[in-house]
């Protein structure tokens, strides 16, 4: 910051010469709505009428900005898709995962993707050779056809060579100029997505009820052109947003930009809506734990369990490590855990064992009246005593009458390394810390992260796009900045550029263009 000051005082020097002597000078003040300042300031797209309630809001948003930069940190803000921070379960024909709308390309393109902590890549359907259905009446459960992307359509598009560093697959190109391709393998048996990598914008927001400013962020994006397995059944068939670790993925770009935190939060509620929020390291009283790295490194979200309790009843043996996978609908327990859990479950639970067609658990049950019973607890252990409680452990079954049975919603997997899935996650608030390596929770309904309702089926619906309160996201003590957007650097508009060529010969004209520097650092 030495040179404009050097600036300021060379322009101050050079008026105060060109100025004859004696001389007094006075200056009238113009606020900055003035109608004659119009024609020479630098345009925003925002000029509210002299005092309408966007005069105001405009005029505090900026009052908070100006406290906010004095403060510091001003520059890490919490970010969200253009269409809210909201996300929501669609049942089981998207087979209970959490999605939500985002906005890429330029004009803008609507598209419902899910959310996976498991994986790094965002992908959409693009230019397809084999996608899922995009037409709402496959689905139950939508307003409006899903969409197709293809970058001949976004100006903003540009092609991934294969010389890239994001290109993992550059040692199959015939050249380095040649558009990158990329292949992703999931969990689920078969089930993939590949095409080509392109890079676009991705539309975000950050803002509270004042002010949304929004954010237009570059992020390399798969062009799904073919996709197998699952993804053709109702799995993510408009694309899936990959939250994890990787430097592909859209928080690792955000991050390295400058925009946020290294860190974002997802937080489910019971009645299947949810939240989404990039940059936030949340509340001031939480729990926590370190991730783990795999193999060497952090390739995604690993957490070690010290031990499991069922109620009051911890259990020996039960130690396990296990992914964090908001992509997983339900919970997996290396062999040992799960059946020491299970064993304990049952003497614990009120209801008589049974079982439900087509029900993939084992331990299932009928409750003597037609409402659930209160079930046994399942806890889990960290270190430094800090545990994770999953207060109802089991999946519903509803009939006309009411509850008709329950079971343990968790499953065994081979081998010793687990998956807390989302029905664990359900009723916290969940922050994927990524620069301190630890994964934090706090319990939470979601809507002490703002007060929007329902998200909308379609992105064409209006909703609200409130940020959690400075109280909850203080940080070492100081207050992160929930509502600030980077500034672009100034561009001259026309009327200014024609203003300064015309000053060349006059004194005076120093001083305007000491006013215009002044602006454009305010």
């Amino acid at each position: 910051m030495r040179w404009p000051l050097l600036l300021l005082l060379w322009l101050m020097e050079v008026t105060a010469r060109a100025m004859p002597l004696p001389i007094t000078f006075s200056s009238r003040l113009v606020h900055r709505f003035a109608d004659e300042i119009k024609p020479v300031r630098i345009p925003t797209g925002d000029w509210p009428d002299r005092r309408s309630m966007r005069y105001y809001q405009v005029l505090l948003a900026d009052d908070i900005l100006r406290r906010k930069i004095k403060l510091g940190d001003a520059r890490y803000q919490l970010l969200f898709p253009s269409h809210g921070s909201k996300t929501m379960s669609l049942g089981n024909d998207f087979r209970w995962l959490h999605y939500t709308w985002i906005d890429i390309g330029t004009p803008s393109t609507s598209f419902l993707v899910a959310l996976d902590a498991g994986s790094d890549l965002l992908w959409i359907p693009c230019d397809c050779e084999q996608c899922a259905p995009l037409s709402s009446s496959y689905y139950s459960n939508l307003d409006r056809d899903l969409n197709e992307y293809s970058p001949s359509r976004s100006l903003s598009s540009k092609h991934l060579s294969c010389s890239h560093q994001l290109c993992d697959k550059g040692s199959n190109c015939k050249s380095s100029q040649q558009q990158c391709p990329y292949m992703v393998s999931y969990l689920s048996e078969n089930t993939s997505s590949s095409g080509l990598l392109v890079e676009d914008i991705l539309h975000l927001q950050s803002g509270g009820s004042l002010s949304n400013l929004s954010v237009q962020a570059p992020v390399v994006l798969g062009c799904g052109m073919k996709q197998s397995g699952g993804y053709l059944n109702g799995v993510a068939p408009d694309g899936l947003l990959g939250l994890g670790p990787g430097e592909s993925s859209v928080p690792s770009f955000l991050a390295k930009s400058g925009l946020i935190h290294n860190s974002f939060s997802l937080c489910f509620n019971e009645d299947d809506s949810g939240r989404m929020f990039f940059g936030d390291q949340g509340p001031t009283i939480q729990q926590s734990t370190q991730f783990l790295p795999l193999d060497g490194s952090y390739s995604t979200y690993i957490v070690g369990v010290e031990s499991c309790c069922i109620g009051n009843s911890c259990l020996k043996m039960t130690s396990f490590k296990a992914q964090v996978d908001s992509g997983t609908s339900f919970t997996f327990l290396p062999g040992h855990v799960y059946g020491a859990i299970a064993e304990e479950f049952d003497q614990l639970v009120n209801g008589s064992r049974s079982s439900f067609e087509g029900s993939p658990w084992e331990y299932c049950y009928v409750p003597s009246s037609q409402e659930l019973p209160k079930v046994p607890s399942l806890t889990l252990m960290f270190q430094q005593n800090n545990s994770f409680v999953v207060y109802d452990p089991v999946f519903v079954f509803y009939g006309n009458e009411g509850v008709i049975g329950f079971c343990l919603a968790i499953q065994p997997t081979e081998g010793d390394m687990g998956a807390i899935g989302q029905n664990f996650m359900t009723g916290y608030r969940l922050v994927f810390d990524r620069e301190n390596k630890k994964l934090a929770w706090s319990r939470s309904n979601c809507q002490d992260l703002s007060l929007g309702k329902r998200m909308p089926l379609s992105p064409n619906e209006t909703s609200s796009n409130p940020l959690p309160t400075d109280e909850q996201q203080r940080t070492n003590g100081h207050a992160v900045a929930p509502a600030v957007a980077g500034r672009a650097p100034h561009k001259p508009s026309a009327a200014s550029s024609r203003m300064i060529s015309s000053c060349r010969v006059h004194w005076h004209c120093y001083l305007f263009l000491l006013f215009q520097l002044v602006s454009a650092f305010y």
